[in-house]
């Protein structure tokens, strides 16, 4: 009896062993699951360490405990103003729509429920699990749960994508230089992607859910960071000019000549515009939407050239609750660094630029109640009212709209090397450098 039971639970030791591919076979999985949280409590009769590491998580508890203006708080997805859809508090059933999580509805959610994790968002090999859009990160009720439960396996593109090709409401519109042409890119989309057939895990290396890299939105970059030199050496070309430059010329500068390679990206939304209603609905050249009652104006570019600042690493971050100067934009998040700076270098970024309702009394920028509030009522003051009651934060009953900008560190959608710029393509009288902003007055190739 001895020698049956302890082969029972050797058995029982190797069934639940948790990597994928080996030990139990999940196509034994027993349905019917009568919700989602109910798949959860069976992955966690074999992982509940994994479910525990993922609950400490940003990308569980959408922020961490950062320094930001010499002190440390919480700064995250969570709680930080965008010029998108500007806030989660008062939206989450809309925003949690990404979250890797079941039933963040409000500030009431549970995050140390470890049943309300979502496992299937990101382990998914079907191809068929999908999230209601507006369901508090719950799935779509036609979701087959015991078969998406019966197939998990390690995380990929699609799965990745699923949240992040799709941030800012829809696809290839908060991000660049991620968008679904990434799920499964040609070679001169992405030489890492489509010529390497590379994943997102093969850079964003990942221990105990902890995933390597972080958005400059939600972070003031203190953080655990992907680099090009986590793979290539810091002088890869045989040419000493070259390698030269890369001491104050970040990779991506060269080898991302352009963003938003195949579909058009957002770069301008006025949330001042919406209200109103407006037949037919205007398109621009790239045949995307230029107006949308619910949200105001918008405003797309595709494969151009991006943004180039000095950057250490670093951001100033705006902080909700910051007062803003009148008549001034208001600049979310601003890349650290200078010519002066030696550990700077010339980043390529994405700027977003829009406007965006602020306290004009308490000099502000708000969160407005959008989902359930004013997209139902058409009224600002009572949105802001609502939203900044649930954030927590004062509201004058006065506001405006002001300017705002965001920048987002290029990385992906990197250029087979026969496409990486050229010396003319920055220097020279057509060269895309702004060499006074960036601290040289003039072309430093001209004074040679």
């Amino acid at each position: 009896m001895k020698k049956a039971g302890l082969l029972s639970i050797g058995i029982l030791f190797v069934n639940c062993i948790p990597a994928f591919g080996a030990g139990f076979n999940h196509g034994e999985l027993q349905g019917p699951f009568d919700t989602p949280q109910a798949v959860t409590k069976k992955c966690l009769e074999c992982h509940e360490e994994q479910a525990d590491s993922f609950m400490k998580t940003a990308h569980w508890n959408w922020g961490k405990q950062q320094t930001v203006h010499g002190k440390q708080q919480f700064i995250g997805k969570k709680n930080m103003l965008n010029n998108f859809c500007v806030g989660v508090p008062s939206n989450e059933p809309r925003c949690t729509s990404c979250h890797a999580g079941y039933g963040w509805k409000d500030a009431k959610f549970n995050f140390k429920d470890s049943a309300n994790v979502d496992c299937l968002v990101c382990h998914d090999k079907t191809g068929t699990y999908v999230k209601s859009p507006a369901g508090a990160g719950m799935p779509d009720p036609k979701v087959n749960l015991v078969a998406v439960a019966q197939s998990v396996g390690k995380s990929s593109r699609k799965t990745c994508g699923s949240c992040h090709f799709y941030g800012g409401g829809g696809d290839h519109i908060k991000h660049g230089d991620l968008d679904s042409s990434m799920t499964d890119p040609a070679a001169d989309i992405d030489v890492h992607m489509g010529g390497k057939g590379m994943t997102c895990t093969d850079c964003h290396k990942t221990k105990d859910h902890q995933i390597t890299g972080e958005s400059l939105l939600v972070s003031g970059g203190q953080g655990s960071r992907v680099s090009c030199t986590d793979c290539h050496k810091s002088g890869p070309h045989k040419n000493a000019v070259l390698n030269k430059h890369t001491a104050r010329v970040a990779c991506q500068t060269c080898h991302i000549p352009a963003i938003a390679k195949t579909l058009p990206t957002k770069i301008w939304w006025d949330w001042s515009k919406a209200g109103k209603d407006k037949v037919p609905a205007e398109k621009d050249k790239f045949g995307m939407e230029t107006y949308n009652k619910m949200k105001g104006e918008f405003r797309w570019n595709r494969d151009f050239a991006p943004d180039y600042f000095w950057f250490d690493g670093t951001v100033e971050r705006y902080i909700p609750g910051d007062k803003i100067t009148a008549g001034k934009r208001v600049d979310f998040n601003s890349p650290n660094g200078s010519r002066e700076n030696k550990v700077s270098q010339i980043f390529p970024f994405k700027v977003m630029r829009g406007k965006q309702p602020y306290d004009s009394k308490n000099m502000t920028v708000v969160y407005p109640h959008l989902f359930g509030g004013y997209w139902k009522h058409w009224d600002w003051k009572k949105a802001i009212t609502d939203g900044m009651a649930i954030a927590g934060l004062p509201f004058s009953g006065e506001f405006d709209f002001v300017e705002t900008q965001m920048v987002w560190k290029v990385n992906h959608m990197v250029s087979p090397k026969s496409k990486a710029l050229k010396c003319n393509d920055c220097h020279g009288p057509k060269g895309r450098m702004n060499w006074k902003d960036l601290g040289y007055g003039s072309d430093p190739r001209s004074k040679k």
